[in-house]
């Protein structure tokens, strides 16, 4: 794995980083030096679209993860940004195996008071890119994303 300065946090019913969601692909995400955020995951049979390939609504889910968390890259203790998706764009080169680690690489191109975008791959574990991707995303307050209790949803690092 490249050089990791951090790894965020894990919630409790995440789709994408879930720890108690029995159908969570319960992905880790590590900052790393460069200023991208990479993330460590494994897809299994109920993320599966046909048999053995994940399903592209799994592939963009943590797409959309990857690249929307990419903006917290740096930041100091207690500092937050969050945005919401706005739009994403998904573009699928390889088919996507079951049950082998995957690693999705997220990072920022563009970053203003109101908005964020971002690019993003998904490499199969030979390093081919099988997915591109790139989103743009509205930077709200959390209040007016979700009525978001930091102990309630467990939201903390989890020891890999």
């Amino acid at each position: 794995m490249p050089a990791s300065s951090h790894k965020q946090p894990n919630s409790r019913m995440c789709f994408i980083c879930g720890m108690k969601n029995i159908a969570s692909l319960k992905a880790f995400f590590y900052d790393q030096l460069d200023g991208s955020l990479l993330a460590r995951f494994t897809g299994h049979e109920q993320h599966q679209g046909y048999p053995g390939r994940m399903h592209g609504g799994v592939i963009s889910g943590i797409m959309d993860e990857t690249i929307g968390r990419a903006i917290t890259v740096g930041l100091e203790p207690g500092q937050e940004v969050w945005g919401v998706t706005a739009e994403l764009n998904v573009r699928f080169r390889k088919p996507v195996p079951l049950d082998v680690e995957l690693t999705a690489v997220g990072r920022i191109t563009r970053d203003t008071r109101l908005l964020f975008e971002g690019t993003g791959e998904l490499l199969l574990p030979d390093g081919t890119v099988a997915v591109e991707a790139k989103g743009k995303y509205l930077k709200l307050p959390l209040e007016m994303v979700a009525d978001f209790d930091h102990e309630r949803e467990e939201w903390r690092v989890v020891p890999d």
